[in-house]
This record gives structure tokens, C-alpha cells and sequence, in this order.
């Protein structure tokens, strides 16, 4: 579903403000870090709107559409991702719509429906991780450095 890390990426999870340091992160934990990222800054441009802040509101729109294309979207494999890689890139595509609308608008309601979309399936990668390493969904914990949940991840993700 999601293609190998090409060079460079390092620099565009640094452009798009997620932190982490890339030599000990797989590609699963990449893909929880973007998802984390992005919820995160969908959560502080609600509270721009709410506080009439169009600085931070602006910020924080233009950080989650830059996660969606950047990280999330790019790293899909379209070729070998099927059918649920093509799900999730319309997906990705109706989310930064969505946010642009939001931003335009100061429409917190397209926010929390975007957010309410990704949520989900930014548990169900969560919860697909902890099973790859036989924990319990809700134990949060990861894996050793250089475990991978990638062939699991591909697989089980069809549900969501």
C-alpha cells in the first residue's frame, strides 16, 4: 500500500514539521507520525477559529494539507497498493479539498469533518502496528528499531 522511502523524504517530513529522528522511524511509524501530525494541526486550526486567530489558522491548515500531499498521499504505492491505495489517495484528495474550503471559509465544521475521516483509519494503523507485534491494540507500544510491519500493514488495512 505505502512505497518504500525514497531519498529525500527525510527533508520533506522536516518541510511539513513532523519531528522525529528518521534513522530510527520505519515506514509504519513514518505513516503514525503523519497521521499524528496532521490531527494534531486539524486540532489547533479548530482552536484558531474558535479564538478568531487567522495567523495560527492559516498555519495550521497549510501544515495538515502539506502532510496529506506531501507525506500521507506521496508515499502511497499506486502501483502495488490496489485497490485500497486508490481508496485512500480519493480520500486524501476529498481531505485537502476539504481544508482548503475550511480555510477559506473559517469553517470549523470542515474541519472536524476531515478530522473525523482520518481519525479512524489513523487508529485502525495503530491498532494494525500492535497486532504486527503481537500487543494488544490499546497497549501503544512499538518495536525495536528496524522491526517492520509493512507486508501486515499492506494486508490488513482493507477494512477501514
Amino acid at each position: 500500500m505505502f512505497s518504500p522511502a525514497r531519498p529525500g523524504a527525510a527533508d520533506a517530513y522536516r518541510r511539513i514539521g513532523v519531528e522525529t529522528s528518521m534513522h530510527t522511524v520505519d515506514q509504519h511509524q513514518i505513516v503514525n507520525l503523519l497521521f499524528e501530525g496532521v490531527l494534531r494541526e486539524i486540532v489547533r486550526a479548530r482552536g484558531a477559529i474558535q479564538r478568531g486567530d487567522l495567523t495560527t489558522k492559516i498555519d495550521a491548515i497549510s501544515r495538515a494539507l502539506r502532510i496529506i500531499e506531501e507525506g500521507l498521499s506521496t508515499s502511497l504505492d499506486r502501483v502495488d497498493g490496489g485497490e485500497l491505495a486508490q481508496n485512500l489517495s480519493t480520500l486524501y484528495d476529498y481531505c485537502m479539498r476539504q481544508l482548503v474550503l475550511a480555510n477559506a471559509r473559517s469553517d470549523e465544521s470542515l474541519l472536524q469533518e476531515v478530522q473525523s475521516l482520518l481519525e479512524p483509519i489513523a487508529q485502525s494503523w495503530k491498532d494494525i502496528r500492535a497486532q504486527a507485534l503481537g500487543l494488544g491494540a490499546e497497549s501503544g507500544e512499538t518495536s525495536p528499531q528496524g522491526q517492520r510491519a509493512g507486508p501486515v500493514a499492506g494486508s490488513a488495512g482493507t477494512g477501514s
